[in-house]
């Protein structure tokens, strides 16, 4: 029997849970109880309106949920039928606890349509992983797996596929995912606006100046490549020495400038999907593919220790990098338009993903895996 891994389909499906009850419940304010008579509020209305974007959101968006869900069964030597039943069942669940709890915050609407919608497309992602498993798909990726990667890679391969998921939110400093300055002085003064004993931790982060001038070019090239870099050495943590390494850093660049062209043509329009790409930003991508090639054979551990450095520095010049005119038309496009839908989704793993990809490198040095 071959060795069973970790699966990262756990962590994705978790990750996508959390993701998805932000998006449905954000802003988090006004909460109040909805009227209606006894436990009439459990029942969901049929909404009066139509929006083909909206219906096709609602069905393809848990569509890999149900994937993630069945897969990880699978993964868990469950039987195909107990783990199509929960992989139709658990997201049907989740749709439903978080339509309901849309109808405790103002703005937002209870749709039965939306939870119909929602867990026929956990039903479509449970058939299309079957029939993955039934064409033997899934086999020939856990045996990829086995090649590629050491067994315990699940977290890792995680992080990987939800890398360019982060890219997509708009960010100040190309390819720098991570919070800014301004916007983590915000959080903190609103989460230590009515703590009495804080309030002296509060004024000290009030004095911290927001960043308004411009990163120095070398700085800005400096957190280009190190953007770049990150999934790399994230990779190479997980991959033993060969020149498989090659192909991950090929297919990061090329990924990662995939992704950030998709970005720029959603939030300016097609015809400004490349203006992006500027001198500072070649010339970055230049030097991690060259640092990266320069580390393609040193061990995992070492390979680990030099991407936790990396994610430390790349943190520190985002949280310096002002947000410019584009980025703010970018935000209010993305918070006011139809990206919405994907508001939740994009921004928490840009977020996010920096500080799980150091706690994961971290684990990554300090475990002793074969």
């Amino acid at each position: 029997m071959r060795p069973q891994g970790t699966s990262s389909a756990v962590p994705l499906a978790w990750v996508l849970v959390g993701l998805m009850g932000y998006a449905s419940l954000y802003p988090f304010v006004g909460w109040r109880w909805p009227g209606g008579e006894g436990w009439s509020w459990l029942a969901l209305p049929m909404p009066p309106w139509r929006d083909r974007f909206d219906m096709w959101a609602n069905l393809l968006g848990y569509v890999p949920l149900g994937a993630l869900v069945y897969g990880a069964a699978v993964r868990s030597a469950w039987r195909p039928l107990p783990g199509a039943l929960w992989a139709v069942l658990l997201p049907s669940a989740l749709s439903y606890t978080l339509e309901v709890t849309q109808q405790f915050l103002p703005g937002r609407y209870p749709s039965l349509l939306d939870w119909m919608l929602n867990s026929a497309g956990a039903a479509l992602g449970m058939v299309l992983a079957g029939l993955a498993q039934s064409l033997a798909w899934v086999d020939h990726w856990q045996a990829a797996r086995e090649r590629w990667f050491i067994q315990r890679s699940g977290g890792a391969l995680a992080l990987m596929a939800l890398w360019p998921v982060g890219l997509l939110f708009p960010t100040p400093l190309p390819f720098g995912l991570g919070p800014g300055w301004e916007g983590m002085q915000t959080a903190l003064l609103q989460g230590l606006a009515d703590v009495s004993w804080a309030e002296s931790v509060r004024s000290a982060v009030a004095e911290v100046p927001v960043p308004t001038q411009r990163l120095p070019l070398l700085l800005e090239g400096l957190g280009v490549s190190l953007g770049l870099l990150v999934p790399c050495l994230l990779a190479y943590s997980v991959t033993p020495p060969s020149w498989r390494r090659l192909v991950m850093v090929l297919g990061a660049l090329g990924l990662g400038f995939g992704t950030a062209t998709l970005s720029a043509a959603m939030n300016f329009g097609p015809e400004h999907a490349l203006a992006w790409i500027a001198p500072v930003v070649v010339r970055g991508a230049w030097v991690a593919a060259a640092v990266a090639l320069m580390l393609v054979w040193v061990n995992q551990r070492l390979a680990a220790t030099l991407g936790l450095l990396a994610c430390a520095i790349m943190l520190a010049l985002v949280a310096q990098a002002p947000a410019d005119p584009y980025f703010a038309q970018s935000l209010q496009a993305w918070e006011q338009g139809r990206f919405i839908r994907f508001h939740g989704l994009a921004r928490w793993v840009g977020l996010l993903w920096p500080w799980a990809c150091a706690l994961w490198l971290l684990g990554r040095i300090a475990t002793r895996w074969r």
